[in-house]
Formats: C-alpha cells, structure tokens, sequence
C-alpha cells in the first residue's frame, strides 16, 4: 500500500510585506534617478551663454588687474578708524535699489601747509554717488591710487530704513555687494549702520 507522502516546497515563500518593502524601495530610486536627470536638462547651455559668461570674467579679470595697482590694506591705518567721517577710503552704503558710494578725492595742493583746514577742508573733496551694483566695479577702478590712502579695502554698511519687511533684502543685497568686492581682490570692512558703530 503506498502512502502519500507531502513534500514541502524547496523555496520558502517571501512574506507579502517584503513585496511591498521592495517596490517602494525600487520606485524612490527610478525617482531618484529621474529627478537627477531632468535637473540637468532645464538650462540648455547656447553659444550666446557661454560668449556672454566669456566676456564677463574677461571683464572681471581686466578690472581685477586695474585695482591690483592698489597696495594691499594696512590694517594698522584701517582698524584704527571708529566713525564713518574719519573713514577716508571709498565707503559703500547699501540700500534696497541701489548703492551710495562715498569717496574721498585727493588733495590736487601737494603742500602739506593748510591740509584740512578752512581754505583746504575734507569736506570740500568728498563725492557721493548713487550707483546700481553693477556699476560699482566700474565706479572703483576709475578711482585714483590716492583715493585709496589704507589700501585695497572698502567700508560697506547697510542704509538706514525705517521698513523692518525691508532688512531681509538688503541684507541679502549687502551680501552680494560683499561677494562683488571679494571676486574684485578687495577687502571688506563690514560696519554695521548708519550710526557709526562697528561690527568689528
């Protein structure tokens, strides 16, 4: 008599939560790899592109070699500076629109007699402009070695507003301005507003 003898499978099945595990598993990597190749596709790259990007580091560089002319800053005149009025470096004022930009332009009296005085004030040397940032590189490399007496640095400071909804923006714009400067080789003394005081 033949008995019937059950024979248990060779592979033990995969429980049905491990399927679901899985799939998922699978499906956020194809999104993953789909994501990663449609982020490359969003900008195509022309010859009007990189001719542009082209002329703008010629651009950066040849105003970078300009202000190279300029010493390095001594940190020893600089540092020693505690109100914008005695600042006699090229001064940047930030503000939402644009950029104010203070200088102080050299004496054309070589004679050291009378400097400062009431036939020969600061005061009457001093030039403000309003510029866009774009125009600020343009704006430094234009200046005389003399307007630079501490160096290749530059005072920034953001502009008084009474708008507090307006400080996030500008100081984002001081940022740039700052980045701006850095590419140019020049350093940055960072003030902290209009009153004068110091964020060193």
């Amino acid at each position: 008599m033949l008995s019937y003898v059950s024979l248990k499978p060779l592979v033990t099945p995969i429980p049905q939560r491990f399927h679901r595990t899985l799939g998922a598993a699978v499906g956020f990597c194809l999104l993953l790899i789909t994501l990663a190749g449609c982020s490359h596709s969003t900008t195509p790259v022309t010859s009007e592109t990189v001719a542009t990007r082209t002329q703008q580091r010629a651009s950066r560089d040849k105003e970078r070699m300009a202000l190279n002319q300029i010493p390095p800053p001594s940190k020893s005149l600089y540092l020693a500076v505690r109100s914008q009025d005695a600042w006699a470096n090229p001064f940047v004022s930030v503000d939402k629109e644009m950029l104010t930009l203070r200088i102080i332009m050299p004496d054309a009296n070589p004679s050291p007699a009378g400097q400062g005085g009431l036939l020969r004030p600061v005061n009457a040397r001093k030039q403000t402009l309003q510029i866009r940032l774009s125009d600020l590189p343009d704006a430094l490399t234009s200046l005389p070695t003399e307007a630079w007496p501490y160096g290749r640095v530059v005072a920034v400071a953001e502009a008084p507003t009474q708008n507090r909804a307006q400080r996030p923006e500008i100081r984002r714009k001081v940022e740039t301005t700052i980045q701006t400067l850095t590419d140019l080789g020049i350093v940055v003394d960072e003030w902290a507003g209009p009153s004068g005081g110091l964020l060193r």
